[in-house]
């Protein structure tokens, strides 16, 4: 077993993720997306939507029109599904996911009971007449809330015919290969994923045996917890991954990390863990686990071996992260790798908030350094709060909050960038860097 440190188990895994060295920047959005396995989607936006974000971290300030062109191009690039959450997914994954697309055809249910009589009206429609979106078909209703800041936002009542629709691309009957605006277009499976494809029938397990390898490369060092939380998986989904990992068949090897917390890291947990990372640990239907894992000498973990093969070298993107961005949408993990204690406090009233409404955390030097608040006012980018992690200097990492801010405002079209609030000891320092 391979034992790594704290410090070369995060390098390892900001490699994997495209954040260290060139690797990460060849094939452009498309060779990233295929390198991260899953983007995840999000309908807020802030400075820009999500996917946006998670593209321009790694590959710098190119284009949104152009993001948007390589996940979306015709013929179809990626499909959106659900892995992690809401995601884009390469077209080529399109088999993988058959054992999740079986199970809500087994289950008839998700969020809304289905209209079982529409589904058929709706489906027959596609085969006739082409795509549609939810604006063809009477589709989500939109009423008006207040998101917490004061402002007016949007939040969606479905209709019979957007609840149709989305339990048909669940069972993958259609699917969505492209947006129109931030709508869904629905098309035909066998009119946009290659026959190929669609002619491939994976066992449920031959799909999670394939997905753990697509996870764990893309993750490159992650415990059982963070496997699980990458795909979703749970009951005996959970255990065939518990089963692939121990056979072997994942192609992911045991690692120990030092300085990892123990808890929830268990290489042969057979119970699933929700997103804090947390797992009830039952090793070979006992209630021990066993191995380093178990005595906090090191936690128990998985890695990709070609991330073991080489030493990662090159260099650190300095950049802000979006909340969905996959580096840290599993927040345990992100305390685990970075020390760095993050809650998204969109849904938290304004008066109870302590960083702010969309806080992004500042990558820099390899770490996260510090989180800022983003706004938009015509062509300012606002920071209305800024902050270092505790224990940093302002005189050391002022110069790479200005270029974070400085190159994402150039990246969103602002010709200035306005800080409201930052810590005291960052403020004297930010005054210089940001002007």
């Amino acid at each position: 077993m391979t034992d790594l440190t704290a410090d070369e188990a995060r390098r390892i895994i900001l490699r994997a993720q495209g954040l260290l060295g060139a690797e990460g920047r060849r094939g452009g959005v498309r060779g990233m997306l295929r390198r991260l396995g899953a983007v995840q989607l999000d309908t807020i936006s802030v400075l820009a939507r999500s996917h946006e974000l998670v593209a321009y971290a790694r590959q710098g300030a190119v284009g949104r029109p152009a993001v948007e062109r390589a996940y979306w191009d015709d013929p179809a690039q990626s499909f959106e599904y659900w892995c992690h959450a809401a995601c884009i997914l390469p077209i080529e994954h399109w088999p993988l996911y058959a054992f999740r697309r079986r199970a809500y055809q087994e289950r008839k249910f998700r969020w809304h009971q289905v209209p079982t009589g529409h589904v058929e009206e709706l489906l027959e429609r596609v085969r006739a007449a082409g795509p549609v979106t939810t604006a063809d078909v009477g589709g989500a209703r939109a009423a008006r809330r207040s998101d917490g800041d004061g402002q007016a936002g949007e939040w969606w009542d479905w209709s019979e015919s957007k609840i149709a629709l989305e339990w048909l691309l669940d069972i993958g009957e259609l699917v969505c290969t492209r947006r129109v605006g931030w709508r869904r277009v629905y098309d035909l499976a066998e009119r946009v994923v290659p026959a190929d494809l669609l002619a491939e029938d994976l066992t449920d397990e031959e799909c999670v045996v394939r997905l753990a390898r697509v996870a764990g490369r893309a993750l490159g060092v992650a415990t059982r917890g963070d496997l699980i939380d990458f795909l979703r998986l749970k009951g005996r989904y959970a255990a065939m991954l518990d089963e692939c990992l121990l056979s072997g068949a994942a192609g992911l090897v045991p690692v120990t990390v030092s300085g990892w917390p123990a808890r929830g890291a268990s290489n042969g947990a057979t119970t699933a863990s929700g997103g804090n990372g947390k797992v009830a640990v039952a090793v070979n239907g006992q209630g021990t686990a066993k191995g380093k894992g178990a005595t906090g000498r090191g936690a128990a973990a998985w890695a990709d071996p070609e991330a073991l093969a080489a030493e990662p070298r090159g260099r650190h993107r300095t950049t802000l992260v979006s909340p969905f961005d996959s580096l840290i949408w599993h927040r345990g993990r992100t305390e685990r790798v970075f020390g760095f204690s993050y809650t998204l406090e969109l849904y938290v009233p304004r008066h109870k908030r302590v960083h702010g409404y969309f806080t992004m955390p500042v990558l820099a030097g390899g770490r996260l350094i510090g989180r800022v608040d983003p706004a938009r006012e015509g062509s300012t980018l606002v920071a209305r709060q800024l902050s270092l992690e505790p224990g940093l200097s302002g005189a050391k990492w002022s110069d790479a909050l200005r270029d974070a801010l400085w190159s994402a405002a150039e990246w969103v079209g602002c010709d200035a960038v306005r800080v409201e609030r930052a810590d005291p000891g960052l403020a004297a320092h930010l005054e210089t860097a940001v002007r």
